[in-house]
């Protein structure tokens, strides 16, 4: 998974097709605990998983409206078109994707 900013976010997020970006912080256990599922889904599915961190760009988490983490964001030809909100497993994580291809 790539990590991203402000900077990158236009190139790296808004100018793809289909792109899921993980809104997290170093701090957060639950982040912590869904990073592994991220990595194996990024790779089983074939598909960009972004990773946005709070503190380090917080900006685009206020731009998106992320009040908790961790926060997945499904994002298709620049719009986001849906949002997870809180640690889940990697079943529904891959379910919840698969919903918006």
């Amino acid at each position: 998974m790539k990590l991203i900013n402000e900077a990158s976010f236009n190139e790296d997020v808004l100018s793809k097709d289909f792109v899921v970006v993980d809104f997290y912080a170093d701090w957060c256990g639950p982040c912590r605990v869904i990073a592994p599922f991220l990595e194996e889904i990024q790779s089983e599915l074939g598909i960009e998983i972004m990773k946005v961190n709070l503190d380090e760009s917080p900006n685009i988490a206020s731009q998106y409206n992320v009040m908790s983490i961790p926060t997945l964001a499904i994002f298709k030809k620049g719009e986001k078109v849906s949002t997870n909100v809180g640690a889940a497993s990697k079943a529904r994580i891959i379910d919840w994707i698969e919903s918006h291809r």
